[in-house]
């Protein structure tokens, strides 16, 4: 059985949930329909052309991105030129291409702790929190007997995290009152007889993307007829979520240890680095893509070396001024991505049943080569 288009993109979206992305980002479906089976997946850091080319060669009917397929308007479809040949191709073969970017890089267990963990960075933070999701409090009330079968259904579907702790819960007994009507079908009782049920009162918090999970899970297992639940907006918010990571290496290397460390565990050509090589550095902070406007969050944060990609040049200057080292490895570094997003969908389908294969794109789309 092979996966909906929709449902690959649901496990994305349950990683990379798109309330996360920064304001104004093109994430989501661009070329094609979701409305279809799936046979094959490919992750791609970049669409190009070549990539386009090889998703046709391997028999991929849909491409997961980090970068966008369409960033900029189009003006015309015109398939004498680059850009509508490309998209001439995705449709003629009928490859739907769907964008993750910044609600990816934001994500807990997206691209930045990704390259975080390849650095060996421990006791990781945020850098910059950019997205606190909202959290709603479900009270509903079950029968006695069906209290664990309802609230592990829930805790399943992700109500009761708080920090580091699952199922948490607040539960109450009491006594519930019912008259079913004419045309009622109870669980419990007879058709105009009162009847008095001895029930648990269970509350929990559920984060606001998960809403319709949690209810759909929990109305699943319990065994009213007619369920009765609230749904109450809060104040608080869950953690937060934000671009970058900050955190220590193990031990103090020299800038030019952790510089070469970089190159060889992102099979890298070459970097560019600013600051003293051999200086120790400890505190390293990480931005996948084009960092440049982190900097002064990086120096505010104490870190010693900021890793990221496409520093200008009076950026630079900015940084050596206030003492930030800087290791540009470029914004090809998020190709990290391809392998770790295509190995999380895997598992998912896998996990659930389905025959839908997923592969990480080989072409290679950093445009730079160092001589």
């Amino acid at each position: 059985m092979f996966a909906h288009g929709q449902t690959v993109i649901s496990y994305v979206e349950k990683l990379a949930p798109k309330a996360m992305a920064l304001e104004g980002d093109k994430i989501g479906l661009h070329v094609g329909t979701l409305q279809k089976q799936v046979k094959k997946v490919m992750v791609a850091l970049d669409v190009l052309e070549s990539v386009v080319d090889e998703a046709i060669a391997e028999g991929v009917d849909l491409i997961v991105a980090h970068h966008a397929v369409i960033y900029r308007p189009l003006k015309n479809l015109r398939t004498d030129k680059a850009a509508g040949r490309l998209y001439e191709k995705l449709l003629k073969h009928d490859i739907a291409v769907y964008t993750a970017h910044t609600n990816l890089d934001v994500a807990d267990g997206g691209m930045n702790d990704w390259l975080a963990e390849a650095i060996g960075l421990e006791q990781v933070d945020m850098l910059d929190v950019s997205y606190r999701e909202a959290l709603k409090k479900l009270v509903v009330f079950v029968p006695a007997t069906h209290r664990d079968q309802v609230f592990q259904a829930m805790a399943g579907a992700g109500a009761g995290w708080i920090g580091n702790y699952s199922h948490c819960s607040f539960q109450l007994s009491g006594t519930g009152t019912f008259l079913p009507r004419e045309g009622a079908d109870p669980h419990i009782g007879e058709t105009g007889k009162l009847e008095s049920v001895e029930e648990v009162r269970i509350e929990t918090i559920i984060p606001a993307s998960r809403q319709g999970a949690v209810v759909k899970a929990m109305l699943a297992a319990h065994p009213y007829e007619e369920v009765a639940y609230d749904l109450i907006p809060l104040e608080n918010t869950g953690a937060g979520l934000g671009i970058g990571r900050i955190g220590q290496l193990p031990e103090p290397v020299t800038l030019r240890q952790l510089a070469l460390t970089i190159k060889e565990r992102f099979s890298l050509q070459g970097l560019r680095v600013i600051g003293d090589l051999e200086a120790p550095v400890r505190k390293v902070a990480v931005v996948g893509g084009d960092g440049s406007s982190y900097v002064s969050k990086a120096v505010f944060r104490g870190a010693d070396v900021f890793v990221t990609g496409d520093i200008g040049y009076h950026t630079a200057h900015d940084a050596q001024a206030e003492g930030l080292f800087i290791i540009d490895a470029g914004h090809n570094l998020e190709k990290i991505m391809k392998e770790k997003l295509a190995a999380y969908l895997r598992e998912r389908l896998q996990e659930n049943g389905y025959a839908t294969a997923v592969i990480a794109s080989r072409v290679h789309t950093d445009p730079y080569q160092f001589l």
